[in-house]
């Protein structure tokens, strides 16, 4: 099979109608609703052509021992003729070990075995590297890029059309769109909840603006959610306009921070988890986190050594004393400003590009 770059909306297709499925799919991307997705329709494919054992493998340092996933491509499995091979490397970077191994693993592909690479939103270097372009070479390539606020509508409406739904046509279901786009703020998962939420109220057919209105809640619920996200995908300027927009619509300070400062706990726990000695699954099962958040922290954990997230958390304290009407000195007094402070703390750290690029960003976002 030649080499195939698909979007997340084409994947099922070519897993349905393709003739034999793709010895490696590559899923790299941010957004983590369509990752999951894709990661998911690709497992379900592999179970269906008979791949009833799966490896996985968490890539996390640069002591990562890749002789271990060389060999287990290698040899043959336990209880099953075909198996999947599953690939995470949440930081998006393999070192220069992984970067030998990923490229030597795609030019022999073992037979039997359907490998899944599991990579974040990489920089134009890393896709330009020569363990990527191996990766896309050998197979598919799927690209999980959050869905910009222009294309919601579209993106909604087609997500209505495969339940059986659709708005009316016109102005007033473009309106009834971009009310439903307005109401979860980029924040897809959210949005996928709502919309399952809108099949089991309404029977298939045409939805209204007063049946979107009333089935979909307002911004604050979502966009506290969304924020969270945004941050942990190192996403400066939507993460920053969500804060904003919670401000503008009243949401507590003390509600925002709180979701905040509850993801840089849950991060220490893993982290503290993994240093000693558990395995990532079981430390994030511990600290309560499941599904899309899993890639979220898989992403974030990789970028905070002990010392930086024990000064982010220390941060976050200072910052909930504010918001609580204390004050600190250094820190700006009013909380909606002091959130500010945090959050652009902590994407310093996660946003995904090189230090000098990164410094530089934030401080214009900050205004500096």
């Amino acid at each position: 099979m030649p080499a195939t770059a698909l979007r997340p909306e084409q994947l099922a297709a070519h897993l349905r109608d393709a003739q034999r499925l793709a010895a490696l799919y590559t899923v790299h991307g941010d957004e983590p609703l369509l990752a999951q997705e894709a990661a998911d329709a690709v497992r379900a494919a592999a179970r269906a052509s008979g791949c009833t054992e799966r490896q996985v493998f968490h890539v996390a340092g640069a002591r990562f021992d890749w002789s271990g996933v060389l060999g287990a491509a290698q040899s043959p499995g336990l209880f099953a003729e075909r198996r999947l091979i599953e690939i995470r490397i949440a930081s998006g970077k393999p070192g220069k070990d992984g970067a030998l191994a990923l490229q030597r693993y795609a030019e022999r592909l073992p037979a039997g075995v359907l490998t899944l690479v599991l990579l974040p939103r990489l920089d134009g270097q890393q896709q330009r590297s020569a363990w990527f372009g191996a990766l896309a070479a050998a197979g598919v390539t799927v690209r999980a890029d959050p869905v910009e606020r222009r294309e919601l509508p579209r993106w909604l409406a087609q997500r209505l059309a495969a339940q059986g739904q659709r708005v009316a046509d016109g102005e007033p279901g473009e309106r009834a769109l971009a009310l439903f786009a307005d109401r979860i703020e980029g924040h897809l998962l959210a949005a996928q909840q709502e919309l399952a939420k809108l099949a089991l109220l309404y029977p298939p057919g045409v939805l209204s603006f007063e049946q979107l209105e009333q089935a979909v809640p307002d911004l604050a619920r979502h966009a506290v959610a969304g924020f969270g996200e945004a941050v942990l995908a190192g996403q400066v300027a939507r993460a920053l306009q969500i804060l904003d927009k919670l401000r503008a619509c009243g949401e507590a300070p003390v509600r925002v921070h709180w979701a905040l400062a509850a993801d840089l706990l849950a991060l220490q726990q893993v982290q503290r988890a993994l240093a000693g000695g558990q395995p990532l699954p079981l430390a994030l099962r511990e600290a309560r986190v499941w599904g899309a958040r899993e890639r979220l922290f898989e992403r974030a954990l990789p970028q905070l050594g002990e010392r930086t997230l024990a000064r982010l958390v220390e941060a976050a304290s200072v910052c909930d004393g504010i918001v609580k009407g204390l004050r600190h000195p250094g820190w700006p007094r009013e909380p909606w400003e002091a959130l500010r402070r945090l959050t652009l703390a902590v994407l310093q750290i996660l946003q995904p590009l090189s230090s000098t690029g990164r410094r530089r960003l934030v401080l214009r976002q900050a205004g500096g």
